[in-house]
């Protein structure tokens, strides 16, 4: 049978036992991020990987939902986001799409899937909007990405670029560090940002530096910007699902949990070990349907008279 999210009991709807109504009224876009920056409404965006986790986090209000190459490290276990497989970044893209078809979603192109040539960031970016259903599409970007920004935008494919810190790049080079602690650094930054907001990036995502690049990048641009790490004055704010319900052991020094899920998932795990143990595991069972019962019993008897050497 498969599995249907509607069968557990809920005390917000007893009569149906399944929320259904998100609280995203409306469908995010573009034009609603855009939108909330000119009112100064703050966005609020959290990478995760999968349909259920997407489903409770829009029926949560959350705007922005990034299918994360993270997903290498907190899903598949590897070191780095360098290891994230395209295919199955376009999966867990098109999972949160089918979980929270009201928020906005958002793909992140994984390391070397748009380096090698124009031509193949096209064919993968490309996989991401049709495969993937991603609204926006997220690179990790320089000032000298411009030309590929610019020829995925001419060609209709929005694109989020990711400045700042990069963890494709600086995972090759030894671990993520912050950027922009100098004053060349920062102009470096603001560089970037300006070039790739010209070539057409609809969206920034600006990680890891000081408060002074942020607001120096605000100044100069006009699109929305996504911070992580990068302070408060940010149109929207991003982290790691999993490091905000603590369950990552040595979170980012920017990421503090609400929760301590990773703790209560572990008692959850104790728990089921000891009902298990002392044989009370819960739920309802299931019985045979009436007078199915009193049938089998009849066959039981038939069969024992049957091998009776007397009756035989």
């Amino acid at each position: 049978m498969p599995y249907n999210p509607c069968v557990s009991i809920s005390p917000t709807n007893p009569a149906t036992n399944c929320i259904s109504e998100p609280n995203l009224q409306d469908a995010v876009t573009l034009k609603t991020l855009i939108r909330m920056k000119r009112k100064g409404e703050p966005f609020a965006c959290l990478a995760c990987y999968d349909a259920t986790t997407a489903r409770w986090l829009s029926r949560g209000g959350v705007h922005v939902l990034l299918a994360g190459d993270s997903a290498a490290q907190v899903v598949l276990g590897h070191e780095s986001t360098v290891h994230m497989p395209i295919d199955f970044a376009i999966q867990i893209t098109a999972a949160l799409k089918r979980g929270a078809p009201r928020s906005l979603i958002m793909a992140d192109m994984p390391f070397m899937s748009y380096h090698t040539s124009v031509e193949s960031a096209m064919i993968n970016a490309s996989r991401f909007m049709i495969e993937g259903n991603a609204d926006v599409v997220k690179l990790e970007t320089d000032e000298t990405f411009a030309p590929l920004v610019d020829r995925l935008t001419r060609a209709g494919v929005p694109v989020c670029a990711h400045i700042g810190c990069k963890p494709q790049t600086s995972s090759v080079t030894g671990g993520p560090v912050a950027a922009g602690r100098t004053a060349d650094g920062l102009e470096q930054v603001v560089r970037d940002a300006v070039a790739l907001e010209q070539a057409g990036a609809v969206i920034l995502l600006l990680e890891a530096v000081p408060a002074e690049v942020t607001k120096a990048v605000m100044n100069q641009v006009k699109v929305p910007v996504i911070g992580i790490g990068a302070g408060t004055s940010c149109d929207g704010q991003i982290l790691v699902v999993n490091d905000l319900l603590g369950m990552t052991d040595v979170p980012p020094r920017f990421a503090e949990p609400v929760d301590i899920f990773g703790q209560r998932i572990q008692e959850a795990g104790q728990l089921w070990v000891d009902r298990v143990r002392m044989g009370t595991i819960g739920g309802q069972a299931y019985s045979m349907r009436a007078g199915e019962k009193e049938k089998l019993n009849q066959k039981t008897k038939g069969s024992i008279n049957n091998s009776d050497p007397l009756h035989s």
